[in-house]
């Protein structure tokens, strides 16, 4: 604290009268002594920080700090804590838990909300998280640029998630050796389920299917009192009988107890089914427009819908709104025209064609929303599609549908990869000139008025 003489206006005065002399003797006296003083106490500073002093009181931990060290998110940067895992028992330690797809779980809300409870850090937007699955098969693709293909879908929802902040697991094990297929996705998500028991909801998206709109964000808000949903139609379902009223390669699902069952009863119409034939059979008869004779993991997710509605239609919501997932043919041929509206909304809106970091792009999301109340949604719509599904392409085997030529798959398969890459190359300054040409690139020009700012 400075000493209130030495602090007042006058004492800096060039009118304030001398001291005497002994009075300036004293304050040398003071001065020499305060100058080694200050030296031993500089020393003795530097000495601690370099040797610091051993804490004896570090047994005494008072509550609110272990609290606080619990709670400590510093590390992840992600607001919670990865290198906590506390010893109290949880599900994992129960030795009959099992991931196999065969054997049941139960009592899984509980065990999650035990979990959460050990791990505080989690609980905070635990409802809205999110963990994306997807996968391929475990050998080399017999497409000679299958691998390339599949390497690409798999960065384009890499570039999704980092985007948005999701987790995503990729898988390319068969993890039950019946369950191969379109119904090797159904133990991939039960083992993720019980894997991040942090995340509210498991996103499955087949291998042959990539975002389109780097920026949509799920409205989790609209599926609050659902627990599985899935891109379809209730008229085709329950009017027309179709095998394809809902399209199983895209779906979310709620991890919880609901779910589990679902996928037990789902499965049992699956290879593990010793009626897989006989199931096969009911499908046929009961899809009139199904082509082939084995059971599916989509016929058989309708069969329960139609059969058992009262159990299942109020818990699963079909996403007809927008393109959970869209059939790629009556998409591709509008990516130009998405393009050229979108700019046209930025060239009068400074805001949205403002560079940015990469973290923020949900933001900018929000703002084109208010622009985008014109465009519509499905066929037809302008709007970006969210995810733009290649079924029938088989990119990896070249098996393809042969109701349209090989040659228009991989066509369009590039031609959407470079313009979900577009969304994402923007920033880092670059972009595709040509969406057929995956190797070439120019700089994105800054193109807004700087007199007009960003705003």
């Amino acid at each position: 604290m400075v000493s209130p003489e030495f602090s007042h206006p006058h004492s800096s005065s060039p009118m304030a009268k001398p001291r005497n002399r002994s009075f300036w003797c004293l304050s040398d006296g003071f001065l020499v002594f305060g100058s080694v003083f200050l030296a031993l106490l500089l020393v003795g500073s530097f000495w601690s920080f370099f040797t610091p002093t051993p804490n004896f009181e570090s047994h005494i931990i008072h509550p609110s700090s272990k609290l606080k060290s619990s709670m400590d998110c510093s590390d992840s940067g992600f607001g919670v804590n990865l290198k906590s895992d506390p010893k109290d028992p949880t599900f994992y330690d129960d030795p009959d838990m099992s991931y196999s797809i065969e054997k049941s779980v139960k009592d899984w809300d509980e065990k999650r909300q035990e979990w959460l409870k050990h791990h505080p850090s989690f609980a905070a937007g635990a409802r809205e998280r999110i963990v994306l699955v997807t996968g391929s098969q475990p050998k080399p693709c017999k497409n000679p640029t299958g691998d390339h293909l599949l390497l690409r879908f798999f960065k384009n929802k890499v570039d999704y998630c980092r985007i948005h902040g999701y987790d995503i697991f990729y898988n390319n094990l068969l993890l039950h050796q019946k369950m191969g297929s379109f119904w090797a996705k159904l133990p991939v998500v039960k083992a993720t389920m019980l894997a991040h028991p942090e995340a509210e909801w498991i996103w499955w998206v087949d291998s042959d299917a990539l975002f389109t709109d780097m920026e949509y964000m799920l409205p989790l808000e609209r599926y609050k009192n659902h627990n599985l949903v899935v891109h379809g139609w209730p008229k085709l379902i329950y009017d027309s009988k179709s095998w394809t009223s809902l399209n199983a390669g895209v779906f979310l699902i709620r991890n919880c107890q609901w779910s589990m069952d679902l996928i037990k009863t789902w499965s049992s119409m699956g290879p593990i089914s010793k009626d897989i034939e006989k199931w096969g059979q009911i499908q046929r008869s009961t899809f009139k427009d199904k082509l082939f004779p084995d059971s599916d993991d989509q016929s058989a997710l309708i069969y329960l819908l139609y059969t058992e509605k009262e159990k299942y239609y109020d818990h699963i919501y079909l996403e007809g709104e927008f393109y959970l997932e869209g059939y790629w043919v009556e998409i591709i041929g509008g990516y130009e025209n998405t393009t050229e509206k979108y700019l046209e909304i930025e060239r009068g809106a400074p805001k949205l064609r403002r560079r940015h970091a990469e973290k923020v792009s949900e933001q900018y999301a929000a703002f084109r929303e208010e622009f985008l109340k014109e465009a519509g949604n499905g066929r037809g719509s302008w709007r970006r599609p969210l995810i733009t599904h290649f079924t029938g392409c088989q990119p990896c085997s070249g098996d393809h549908n042969q109701m349209y030529g090989g040659e228009s798959c991989w066509k369009g398969m590039v031609k959407a990869l470079n313009f979900a890459d577009n969304q994402v190359l923007r920033k880092y300054g670059f972009m595709h000139p040509d969406l057929y040409d995956s190797s070439t690139v120019t700089e994105v020009p800054f193109d807004y008025p700087v007199d007009e700012g960003p705003w």
